[in-house]
């Protein structure tokens, strides 16, 4: 539990971390972009205005005060071409002087191309085009702006690769100091854990000791209603007490446990045969599919404790005349174990809270049927220290379907 916690922590903060420098990174280089696109664009503007050429006098002022005003050099630093095209599509000019990197074919080409798209402005290659229709034909500038993006995309792969260096070291960093964070946490859980064991264990005497005064006290005076009922909650109590300290014995390290290989099939069917005869009694369906030899690595008293438990739990809730099924299957590398029995009360909107300690879906039946909502909790820490998953499915909201997929030999 505190592994995964730590692992929980590391992830929210590695994801809190990256979708900060994201957005960071994304509107630097965005902004970085759209400034290159804008620059372009007037540029192609002035170019449109004076039929695909700069005009002969300056009509650049320098303004210091203005950080989009285009400089006083951008005629002589600017390397753009244009091709006039007529209404067919077929060249009938073009003008390359001022630039060298493409030849008249190569424009024409280019020209084609965009006068095919039908797009007014766009990119092709690293050259930002601008279309201008005249009478009968259509002129098409593109201006270089392989300068401009060279640089731009050497300044996106330098960020990437600062963020990059910067989650790994906030990783590093986070994964050193985890421990200390976590530790509180740790503290407190395992003396929570202890406290429960070592209270379950001094709570175990007492009552042993008061179900036994109880028994010789009924020798002596015979059948009396209020003896029964000390007897029976004090057996309430210990079965509490013992629930306790099964679950927190299987929360502990896995390691604890006795893994060896045994056939699980056979378990279940034996549990199945147990259950079988209580639900004939109940008056309660109960058909069971396992699929023979199959055979788990585990602790065989856990597994066993967990198939009973969801049997007894289905058996429980499936209500009158209810249907329990149980279903054993190998799925590839992974063994399926499934019961599914009929509900008669309402689920949670959160299956999941299922698998909480103490919680009952229906509070009011509380009196009528005996439970202390453990048993799923039990069935979850043992599914866990298995390294296997367990979930609650409802398909059609009248039965309850609880899924436990293992790692198969």
């Amino acid at each position: 539990m505190i592994r995964k916690l730590r692992r929980k922590l590391i992830a929210a903060a590695m994801l809190s971390l990256f979708l900060v420098l994201l957005i960071i990174m994304g509107t630097v280089n965005l902004l970085n972009y759209e400034k290159i696109v804008s620059r372009a664009d007037q540029t192609l503007s002035i170019l449109k205005e004076n039929d695909g050429n700069f005009p002969q006098k300056p009509v650049f002022e320098p303004r210091r005060h203005d950080r989009d005003a285009l400089p006083p050099e951008l005629p002589y630093e600017s390397r753009f071409f244009s091709v006039l095209l007529d209404d067919a599509g077929q060249s009938i000019s073009a003008d390359i002087g001022k630039i060298a990197a493409v030849d008249t074919d190569e424009a024409v080409q280019f020209a084609q191309q965009v006068w095919g798209s039908g797009k007014k402005s766009g990119f092709m290659g690293d050259y930002r085009y601008a279309r201008q229709e005249l009478d009968g034909s259509t002129r098409i500038i593109f201006l270089d702006c392989t300068r401009d993006l060279s640089t731009f995309r050497a300044f996106l792969l330098a960020s990437l690769g600062i963020s990059a260096l910067g989650l790994l070291a906030v990783l590093g960093l986070i994964f050193l100091f985890s421990n200390r964070i976590i530790r509180p946490v740790l503290e407190s859980y395992e003396k929570q854990k202890q406290f429960i064991t070592d209270a379950g264990h001094e709570i175990k005497t007492p009552l042993t000791i008061i179900d036994a005064d109880a028994e010789v006290l009924g020798m002596e005076v015979g059948e009396n209603e209020w003896l029964a009922d000390i007897q029976a909650q004090t057996k309430r109590l210990a079965d509490l007490t013992n629930h306790l300290i099964l679950l927190s014995r299987m929360e502990e390290a896995q390691n604890q446990m006795q893994m060896l290989e045994f056939p699980f099939s056979d378990l279940v069917q034996e549990a199945a045969q147990s259950f079988q005869a209580l639900a004939k009694t109940q008056e309660k369906s109960f058909t069971a599919s396992i699929q023979p030899m199959i055979s788990l690595r585990g602790d065989e008293r856990a597994l066993r404790q967990l198939v009973s438990t969801l049997l007894d739990n289905a058996v429980k809730y499936s209500g009158e005349n209810g249907r329990v099924r149980l279903t054993l299957e190998k799925q590839g590398k992974s063994v399926l174990l499934s019961v599914e029995n009929t509900i008669a009360s309402p689920l949670p909107e959160n299956l999941d809270r299922l698998f909480d300690r103490f919680y009952r879906a229906d509070k009011s039946r509380n009196s009528q049927i005996a439970g202390y909502g453990l048993g799923l909790s039990i069935a979850k820490a043992i599914t866990d220290a298995h390294k296997g998953k367990i979930c609650a499915v409802s398909p059609d909201g009248e039965t309850l379907s609880i899924r436990v997929t293992l790692p198969a030999q």
